[in-house]
């Protein structure tokens, strides 16, 4: 706890209470002392075992002159601001290396107001139960995969809802909001941690909000009814839905399953922006918004707290004045944020990065997989790897909902969704990564090319492997009946599931694997090499196992290599401004 904290002190810098302890070379906390309250001590290594004991007495109080240790100087009184001068023979350390230390730490997380609430938390972590008293968190309800892990992909569902608690804020709009999804965007970081894409999700986007089991404040478990052909925003807060649901009906959605979740309200873009002491936005024309109360002229322009949130609330001064024009504006301020929190007028300010964690776990409520400052680290340290250049802002393909004569909601354009949710559920990247393994992906690759053997020759055995029940058998007809690859028989389940379709085959059967592949729209790394295995015949075939990917006979299971034509997308690296 600091010393406002504690009701003293009220005009100290908290960057200030962190000083060298000559003893270890490290910055502690120190806190001065009142006269309500003992001194602090200072912190002190154990006595080595054949050190005499201590002298009874009177303690010295911190930074009071007292006597001289024998053969080493006492330091002098440090005033509140100057840098401590290190002890001869033993060098100090800079405050900068600590904000480096953060710079790895940094977390980028989403929504307008959930995106990057945590950038402070995972870099300060000096007082790690201050912290830790500030998280809120909720239960995942399983509906998450259990939280993320190191060496796999992230989804990180990233919510800010419309509920206006916190002072200064029952004057936007509905002031008794239950608090709605507002802002929804799914964050998928590569496996790899070269890129990562921010797709958000229309608040008014039509969907099928499933069954939700939902654990009640005494303990107990509650199943919410789903709701059919219903506005997203109210998977949140609904009939007392929780972010859980909301995390069911993202999966049900885009058939991508969040690891985490994390939750936010207003509070948050005022408190960050003026923690970083503003984000720099860009204008094309000049706004004035009544609504949301903003008002700025064209150019750029530097704004925080109320100001900031105007800013991401509006909507009518922008492009068509609905929630996708509102959509690529908040994607604007959140590259906008990003980037000021990776610079180093913050990473190097040791007293931003403290108000950054501040404001970020007071402004955050987190899944039950993710409650600590500690989980908040390790995920901070897994996404501060990634390049801003490199992650990309789209926005869930959709139209105008045909059944509506006067518009105000949205479908799924079926043309272009699938395969933006495609590309996420398999890895691939939105932006042109330069890829560190070319001649691994050149040898995969090479696998489609060559000679490809008639169809007729083309000895397989399908196992089903994750796919839905039924798929082995309807496969095997198509194959015979519609491709020609009359050797192939069913074989049965698999011995255990699998994520994605593969197919293994023996070195000399590689040209009836390229036409399998060729036939059924494989891609290269679901090519095994591998060993052939006896079919009925006693004959050597290979072995087709169809995972959990398999999207029915006759449906391409190749990956999409780039978004479909048509679909917006923004890097947070570049500047742009709001038209």
């Amino acid at each position: 706890m600091d010393a406002q904290g504690r009701g003293r002190a009220d005009d100290i810098d908290p960057a200030d209470q962190w000083v060298l302890n000559p003893n270890t070379g490290d910055y502690e906390l120190r806190l001065p002392p009142s006269p309500p309250q003992s001194g602090v001590p200072s912190p002190r290594r154990p006595p080595a075992p054949d050190a005499a004991p201590p002298a009874r007495g009177r303690r010295q109080a911190p930074g009071r002159p007292g006597p001289e240790t024998p053969g080493r100087p006492v330091p002098p009184r440090r005033r509140r601001g100057a840098p401590e001068e290190p002890l001869p023979g033993r060098r100090g350390r800079r405050p900068a290396k600590k904000a480096a230390r953060g710079k790895k730490a940094l977390l980028w997380t989403g929504g307008a107001m959930a995106f990057v609430l945590v950038a402070g938390a995972g870099a300060a972590y000096f007082y790690i139960e201050h912290l830790n008293d500030n998280i809120a968190s909720v239960s995942d309800d399983g509906a998450s995969t259990g939280g993320f892990q190191k060496d796999k992909a992230i989804n990180i569902l990233l919510i800010g809802t419309d509920k206006r608690t916190g002072k200064g804020n029952e004057s936007y709009g509905d002031s008794g909001s239950v608090g709605h999804a507002d802002t929804t965007i799914l964050l998928h970081v590569s496996k790899d941690r070269s890129n990562a894409t921010a797709l958000s999700i229309p608040r008014d986007l039509i969907v099928d909000v499933p069954d939700c089991p939902t654990t009640q404040e005494d303990g107990s478990q509650k199943i919410i009814p789903g709701t059919p052909q219903a506005r997203f925003n109210t998977s949140l807060g609904q009939d007392g839905r929780t972010p859980s649901c909301t995390m069911r009906t993202v999966t049900e959605l885009t058939g991508v399953k969040p690891d985490n979740f994390m939750v936010a309200d207003f509070n948050a873009v005022k408190t960050l922006t003026s923690a970083v002491g503003g984000v720099e936005v860009c204008l094309g024309k000049d706004i004035d918004d009544p609504d949301s109360h903003l008002k700025l002229s064209k150019g750029t322009h530097t704004i925080e707290g109320e100001q900031a949130l105007a800013f991401v609330r509006t909507r009518h001064a922008v492009g068509f004045g609905g929630d996708l024009s509102r959509i690529g504006l908040q994607q604007q301020f959140l590259s906008a944020l990003m980037r000021k929190l990776k610079s180093n007028d913050t990473l190097t300010s040791p007293s931003k990065m403290l108000d950054l964690a501040e404001a970020g776990t007071k402004a955050l409520t987190v899944d039950s997989q993710l409650d600590s400052i500690g989980k908040l680290k390790d995920l901070g340290l897994e996404l501060g790897k990634l390049d801003t250049k490199n992650l990309t802002f789209t926005t869930t393909p959709v139209i105008d909902n045909p059944a509506e004569k006067v518009k105000s909601t949205v479908v799924l354009n079926e043309s272009t969704a699938p395969q933006v949710f495609d590309m996420i559920k398999n890895d691939v990247s939105f932006t042109a990564v330069k890829d560190k393994k070319k001649k691994e992906a050149a040898a995969v690759a090479a696998r489609l090319k060559g000679s490809k053997a008639p169809a007729s020759e083309v000895r397989v055995r399908i196992l089903n492997g994750g796919a839905d029940p039924g798929s082995a058998q309807e496969t095997l007809s198509w194959l015979q009946v519609e491709e020609g690859v009359t050797k192939s028989e069913n074989a049965g389940n698999a011995p255990a599931a699998l994520a994605k379709t593969t197919l293994e085959y023996a070195p000399d059967q590689a040209d009836q694997a390229r036409r399998l592949a060729d036939i059924m729209g494989l891609s290269g790394s679901a090519m095994k090499p591998g060993e052939s295995v006896e079919n009925a015949q006693g004959v050597p075939a290979m072995t087709l196992t169809l995972g959990k990917d398999f999207k029915g006979a006759g449906a391409s299971l190749t990956a999409p290599s780039k978004a479909p034509e048509g679909v917006q997308k923004s890097t947070a690296d570049k500047v742009e401004c709001a038209e």
